[in-house]
Protein backbone atom coordinates (compact mmCIF):
# COMPACT_ATOMS: atom_id res chain seq x y z
CA UNK A 1 0.00 0.00 0.00
CA UNK A 2 1.28 3.48 -0.90
CA UNK A 3 2.47 5.47 1.98
CA UNK A 4 0.03 8.32 2.75
CA UNK A 5 3.06 11.14 2.69
CA UNK A 6 3.92 11.28 -1.27
CA UNK A 7 6.07 14.65 -0.45
CA UNK A 8 8.21 14.57 2.45
CA UNK A 9 9.30 17.51 5.07
CA UNK A 10 12.33 18.66 3.39
CA UNK A 11 15.72 18.45 5.19
CA UNK A 12 15.90 20.98 7.89
CA UNK A 13 18.44 21.58 10.71
CA UNK A 14 18.48 22.15 14.41
CA UNK A 15 18.31 25.10 16.12
CA UNK A 16 22.54 24.94 16.71
CA UNK A 17 23.14 24.00 13.18
CA UNK A 18 25.01 20.40 14.74
CA UNK A 19 22.18 18.56 12.83
CA UNK A 20 20.47 18.19 9.30
CA UNK A 21 17.22 16.23 10.21
CA UNK A 22 15.75 14.27 7.15
CA UNK A 23 12.29 12.41 7.22
CA UNK A 24 12.08 8.77 5.14
CA UNK A 25 8.16 7.83 5.00
CA UNK A 26 8.08 4.11 5.30
CA UNK A 27 5.30 1.60 5.39
CA UNK A 28 1.85 3.17 4.84
CA UNK A 29 2.75 5.70 7.26
CA UNK A 30 5.57 5.63 9.93
CA UNK A 31 8.03 8.11 9.70
CA UNK A 32 11.87 7.42 9.95
CA UNK A 33 14.01 9.99 10.54
CA UNK A 34 17.65 10.56 9.87
CA UNK A 35 19.93 12.77 11.55
CA UNK A 36 23.49 13.67 9.87
CA UNK A 37 26.07 15.55 12.33
CA UNK A 38 26.62 18.84 9.81
CA UNK A 39 30.27 18.79 11.18
CA UNK A 40 31.62 15.05 11.27
CA UNK A 41 28.59 13.18 8.93
CA UNK A 42 28.09 11.24 11.26
CA UNK A 43 24.57 9.79 10.97
CA UNK A 44 21.58 7.54 12.70
CA UNK A 45 18.38 6.78 12.03
CA UNK A 46 15.42 6.76 14.42
CA UNK A 47 13.42 4.20 14.41
CA UNK A 48 11.75 2.40 11.07
CA UNK A 49 9.86 -0.39 10.24
CA UNK A 50 12.04 -1.73 7.25
CA UNK A 51 15.53 -0.98 5.83
CA UNK A 52 15.05 -0.25 2.04
CA UNK A 53 13.32 3.17 2.22
CA UNK A 54 16.37 4.28 4.29
CA UNK A 55 19.46 3.00 2.76
CA UNK A 56 17.92 3.71 -0.68
CA UNK A 57 17.41 7.57 0.70
CA UNK A 58 20.73 7.37 1.90
CA UNK A 59 22.28 6.25 -1.40
CA UNK A 60 20.37 8.67 -2.96
CA UNK A 61 21.79 11.73 -0.70
CA UNK A 62 25.16 10.66 -0.06
CA UNK A 63 24.85 9.64 3.46
CA UNK A 64 26.83 7.28 5.65
CA UNK A 65 24.41 5.74 7.63
CA UNK A 66 26.54 4.53 11.08
CA UNK A 67 23.84 4.45 13.88
CA UNK A 68 20.25 3.74 15.17
CA UNK A 69 18.27 5.40 17.74
CA UNK A 70 15.75 3.34 19.37
CA UNK A 71 12.22 4.76 20.91
CA UNK A 72 10.68 1.42 22.10
CA UNK A 73 10.53 -1.92 20.95
CA UNK A 74 7.23 -2.43 18.99
CA UNK A 75 8.25 -4.33 15.49
CA UNK A 76 6.86 -0.77 13.51
CA UNK A 77 10.38 0.68 15.24
CA UNK A 78 12.84 -2.07 15.72
CA UNK A 79 11.81 -3.60 12.27
CA UNK A 80 14.77 -1.69 10.65
CA UNK A 81 17.28 -3.34 13.25
CA UNK A 82 16.10 -6.88 12.06
CA UNK A 83 15.96 -5.86 8.48
CA UNK A 84 19.62 -4.88 8.50
CA UNK A 85 20.67 -8.12 10.84
CA UNK A 86 19.40 -9.92 8.05
CA UNK A 87 21.10 -8.23 5.57
CA UNK A 88 24.56 -8.54 7.23
CA UNK A 89 24.51 -5.01 7.91
CA UNK A 90 23.78 -4.29 11.72
CA UNK A 91 26.73 -6.09 13.12
CA UNK A 92 29.67 -3.01 13.76
CA UNK A 93 26.53 -0.44 13.88
CA UNK A 94 26.11 1.47 16.47
CA UNK A 95 22.30 0.73 18.49
CA UNK A 96 21.22 3.44 20.70
CA UNK A 97 17.99 1.99 22.76
CA UNK A 98 15.88 1.72 26.00
CA UNK A 99 17.81 0.23 28.66
CA UNK A 100 15.75 -0.94 30.13
CA UNK A 101 14.99 -3.30 27.11
CA UNK A 102 17.94 -4.67 25.79
CA UNK A 103 16.68 -7.40 25.14
CA UNK A 104 14.45 -6.71 22.82
CA UNK A 105 16.72 -4.19 20.46
CA UNK A 106 18.30 -6.17 18.17
CA UNK A 107 22.16 -5.16 18.14
CA UNK A 108 21.49 -2.79 21.21
CA UNK A 109 25.60 -1.38 21.54
CA UNK A 110 24.51 1.57 23.50
CA UNK A 111 21.78 0.98 26.61
CA UNK A 112 20.35 4.68 27.86
CA UNK A 113 18.25 5.69 30.54
CA UNK A 114 16.74 8.95 31.35
CA UNK A 115 18.96 11.82 32.28
CA UNK A 116 21.59 9.71 29.82
CA UNK A 117 22.85 11.60 26.55
CA UNK A 118 23.75 10.86 23.79
CA UNK A 119 26.70 11.86 21.39
CA UNK A 120 25.74 12.02 17.60
CA UNK A 121 28.89 13.57 16.01
CA UNK A 122 29.45 16.91 17.76
CA UNK A 123 25.73 17.29 18.53
CA UNK A 124 24.88 15.86 21.95
CA UNK A 125 20.95 14.61 22.72
CA UNK A 126 19.08 14.02 26.02
CA UNK A 127 17.59 11.18 26.69
CA UNK A 128 14.05 10.98 28.21
CA UNK A 129 12.12 7.98 29.80
CA UNK A 130 8.68 8.17 28.43
CA UNK A 131 6.78 5.64 29.29
CA UNK A 132 2.87 5.29 29.07
CA UNK A 133 2.39 3.72 25.30
CA UNK A 134 5.00 1.19 26.36
CA UNK A 135 7.60 0.78 29.56
CA UNK A 136 10.62 1.85 28.57
CA UNK A 137 10.14 4.25 25.94
CA UNK A 138 12.46 7.10 25.32
CA UNK A 139 12.36 10.40 23.32
CA UNK A 140 15.86 12.04 22.35
CA UNK A 141 16.01 15.60 22.22
CA UNK A 142 18.88 17.29 20.20
CA UNK A 143 18.78 21.18 20.84
CA UNK A 144 15.28 22.27 19.47
CA UNK A 145 14.11 18.63 17.98
CA UNK A 146 12.20 16.69 19.49
CA UNK A 147 12.46 12.70 18.73
CA UNK A 148 9.17 11.13 20.33
CA UNK A 149 8.45 7.95 18.88
CA UNK A 150 4.78 6.55 19.26
CA UNK A 151 4.44 9.42 22.90
CA UNK A 152 3.81 12.32 21.48
CA UNK A 153 1.80 12.73 17.48
CA UNK A 154 0.65 16.11 15.64
CA UNK A 155 -2.44 16.95 17.72
CA UNK A 156 -2.51 13.32 19.64
CA UNK A 157 -0.65 10.83 21.92
CA UNK A 158 -0.04 6.75 21.36
CA UNK A 159 -2.43 4.38 22.75
CA UNK A 160 -1.95 3.30 26.40
CA UNK A 161 -0.73 -0.89 25.54
CA UNK A 162 1.25 -0.60 28.97
CA UNK A 163 -0.11 2.99 30.52
CA UNK A 164 -1.09 3.23 33.02
CA UNK A 165 -2.84 6.55 32.14
CA UNK A 166 -0.56 8.19 34.95
CA UNK A 167 2.60 7.50 33.29
CA UNK A 168 1.62 8.80 29.85
CA UNK A 169 0.03 11.88 31.25
CA UNK A 170 3.01 12.29 33.04
CA UNK A 171 5.35 11.46 30.07
CA UNK A 172 3.29 14.52 27.88
CA UNK A 173 3.23 17.38 30.65
CA UNK A 174 7.02 16.23 30.51
CA UNK A 175 7.31 16.77 26.91
CA UNK A 176 4.72 19.93 26.94
CA UNK A 177 7.37 21.98 29.39
CA UNK A 178 10.09 21.99 26.46
CA UNK A 179 10.50 25.37 25.22
CA UNK A 180 7.36 25.96 22.78
CA UNK A 181 9.79 26.02 19.25
CA UNK A 182 11.07 22.79 20.18
CA UNK A 183 10.02 20.53 16.89
CA UNK A 184 8.32 17.16 17.12
CA UNK A 185 9.28 14.51 15.26
CA UNK A 186 6.97 11.46 15.55
CA UNK A 187 6.76 8.55 14.35
CA UNK A 188 3.35 8.30 12.22
CA UNK A 189 1.36 10.59 10.41
CA UNK A 190 -2.06 10.59 12.23
CA UNK A 191 -2.24 14.11 12.59
CA UNK A 192 -5.77 14.47 10.74
CA UNK A 193 -7.38 12.03 12.39
CA UNK A 194 -6.29 13.35 15.59
CA UNK A 195 -7.59 17.13 14.73
CA UNK A 196 -10.88 15.45 13.74
CA UNK A 197 -10.98 14.30 17.19
CA UNK A 198 -9.81 17.72 18.94
CA UNK A 199 -12.46 19.69 17.20
CA UNK A 200 -15.25 17.24 18.35
CA UNK A 201 -13.91 18.39 21.45
CA UNK A 202 -13.47 21.94 21.18
CA UNK A 203 -14.82 23.53 18.20
CA UNK A 204 -14.39 27.01 20.03
CA UNK A 205 -10.74 26.64 19.95
CA UNK A 206 -9.60 29.14 17.33
CA UNK A 207 -6.08 27.94 17.26
CA UNK A 208 -7.52 24.15 16.34
CA UNK A 209 -9.60 25.80 13.56
CA UNK A 210 -6.29 27.62 12.11
CA UNK A 211 -4.14 23.86 12.71
CA UNK A 212 -7.10 22.04 10.29
CA UNK A 213 -7.29 24.38 8.00
CA UNK A 214 -3.25 24.57 7.53
CA UNK A 215 -2.76 20.23 7.43
CA UNK A 216 -5.66 19.72 5.07
CA UNK A 217 -4.00 21.78 2.15
CA UNK A 218 -0.93 20.51 3.43
CA UNK A 219 -2.00 16.57 3.34
CA UNK A 220 -4.31 17.40 0.37
CA UNK A 221 -0.59 17.84 -1.84
CA UNK A 222 0.62 14.88 -0.47
CA UNK A 223 2.52 16.51 2.17
CA UNK A 224 3.71 15.62 5.45
CA UNK A 225 2.20 17.89 9.11
CA UNK A 226 5.17 16.51 10.85
CA UNK A 227 7.00 17.88 12.17
CA UNK A 228 4.95 20.29 14.82
CA UNK A 229 6.01 21.79 17.59
CA UNK A 230 5.71 22.11 21.02
CA UNK A 231 3.97 25.13 21.14
CA UNK A 232 1.44 24.58 19.03
CA UNK A 233 1.06 20.86 20.58
CA UNK A 234 0.22 22.92 23.81
CA UNK A 235 -2.71 24.86 21.80
CA UNK A 236 -4.25 22.11 19.85
CA UNK A 237 -3.65 19.06 21.35
CA UNK A 238 -6.32 17.59 23.18
CA UNK A 239 -4.34 15.36 25.47
CA UNK A 240 -2.51 18.51 26.64
CA UNK A 241 -5.90 20.21 26.86
CA UNK A 242 -7.60 18.61 29.63
CA UNK A 243 -8.27 22.33 32.04
CA UNK A 244 -10.45 23.26 28.73
CA UNK A 245 -13.96 24.32 29.48
CA UNK A 246 -14.89 24.11 26.50
CA UNK A 247 -13.68 19.62 26.61
CA UNK A 248 -14.47 19.33 29.69
CA UNK A 249 -17.89 19.91 29.16
CA UNK A 250 -17.65 17.60 25.63
CA UNK A 251 -16.26 15.31 28.05
CA UNK A 252 -18.94 14.95 30.06
CA UNK A 253 -21.92 15.23 27.44
CA UNK A 254 -20.47 12.28 25.52
CA UNK A 255 -19.04 10.20 28.90
CA UNK A 256 -21.53 10.99 31.26
CA UNK A 257 -19.87 8.20 33.98
CA UNK A 258 -16.40 9.60 33.17
CA UNK A 259 -14.30 10.41 36.36
CA UNK A 260 -13.14 14.30 35.85
CA UNK A 261 -12.05 15.26 39.43
CA UNK A 262 -8.17 15.09 38.61
CA UNK A 263 -5.94 15.69 35.74
CA UNK A 264 -5.24 12.23 35.29
CA UNK A 265 -8.35 10.97 35.49
CA UNK A 266 -9.45 13.62 32.85
CA UNK A 267 -6.90 12.21 30.36
CA UNK A 268 -7.94 9.19 30.58
CA UNK A 269 -11.23 9.97 29.86
CA UNK A 270 -9.94 11.93 26.80
CA UNK A 271 -8.05 8.59 26.09
CA UNK A 272 -11.49 6.55 26.27
CA UNK A 273 -12.85 8.53 24.19
CA UNK A 274 -10.63 8.43 21.21
CA UNK A 275 -9.91 5.10 21.54
CA UNK A 276 -14.09 4.60 21.16
CA UNK A 277 -13.55 6.17 17.74
CA UNK A 278 -16.49 7.72 17.06
CA UNK A 279 -15.15 10.94 15.48
CA UNK A 280 -14.43 8.87 12.52
CA UNK A 281 -17.64 9.34 11.60
CA UNK A 282 -17.51 13.00 11.35
CA UNK A 283 -17.58 13.98 7.59
CA UNK A 284 -15.29 17.44 6.74
CA UNK A 285 -18.49 19.41 6.41
CA UNK A 286 -18.25 19.10 10.66
CA UNK A 287 -15.09 20.97 10.23
CA UNK A 288 -13.76 24.22 9.84
CA UNK A 289 -12.62 24.43 6.25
Amino acid sequence: MAHVVTQPTAPFRTGNGQLEIHQVPAWQDNLSWLAVCTQTGSAAVVDGPESDPVLAYCRDHGIQLDGILNTHTHGDHIGINRDLARAGLLQGMRVVGPGSRPKDVPGITEPVFDGDTVQLGSAVGQVMLTEGHIDGHVCYLFDDVLFCGDTMFGAGCGYLFDGPPAKMFDSLTRLAALSGHTRVCCAHEYTEDNLRFAWMLEPDNAALADRIQRVWRVRAEGGCSVPSTIGEERATNPFLRGDSPTLRAALAARLPAADLSTPVATFAAIRQLKDDKVHRSLSDSTLPL
